[in-house]
């Protein structure tokens, strides 16, 4: 697998990219949106955003066909700020990387979570599917989601309350029959530890907005 590190000016946000091998000349593309404690400028601090969720996943088996990429938010800054300029850098990658959109996903943790949530309300004409982890968004307007969903969060969550989910799941009860959510028992905050798995990854990129 080619690992691309980007901390240039001439992208919106810093990011790491894994390139699996064979790849079509129309890929997949994943993003990954992390949390607070792992926003930086690039440089040194661009490892982070290797830290938590699928870094510790994927491999050459199981990215099949699918550019996998992780950019980082300022320090300054959160992802729900950075609308605007997620789906600019997700245009970047379109572009950059000759991406197949019928088969573009967002995922995220924490402080990425939300990202997913507000990203996909925002845009949701351009995800195939999407994966919120530990995160909220704004249940009144969950009705414009209507791609795949699998959200996931932990009951014992103490630094984002478990509602912020719940209340997004039961809102799109009623108007996405593609909708997935585990809610963990005896889990706190590190939720993606159980979300992010290989058969989130799978799902995930089984997802197609031709289908």
């Amino acid at each position: 697998m080619k690992i691309i590190k980007q901390s240039n000016n001439e992208n919106i946000f810093p990011y790491i990219a894994y390139i699996p091998e064979n790849l079509s000349d129309k890929p997949a593309l994943l993003i990954q949106l992390h949390g607070a404690g792992e926003r930086g400028n690039g440089g040194d601090s661009l490892d982070l955003v290797l830290v938590n969720g699928f870094p510790k996943t994927v491999n050459d088996e199981n990215l099949k066909d699918c550019v996998f990429v992780m950019p980082q938010c300022p320090p300054d800054s959160f992802w729900v700020a950075k609308i605007e300029s997620i789906r600019k850098f997700i245009d970047q990658m379109i572009e950059k990387y000759s991406v197949d959109t019928d088969r573009i996903y967002l995922c995220g943790l924490s402080m990425g979570g939300f990202g997913t949530w507000y990203t996909a309300m925002a845009y949701p004409e351009l995800f195939a599917a999407i994966a919120p982890c530990c995160g909220g968004g704004m249940a009144w307007n969950a009705g414009t989601l209507k791609m795949p969903v699998w959200a996931f969060h932990g009951l014992d969550d103490t630094c984002v309350s478990p509602n912020q989910t719940i209340e997004m799941v039961e809102a799109l009860k009623g108007s996405n029959p593609s909708l997935k959510y585990d809610l963990y028992e005896g889990v706190g905050h590190n939720s993606w530890e159980k979300a992010f798995t290989e058969e989130t990854l799978k799902w995930l990129l089984s997802q197609s907005k031709a289908k």
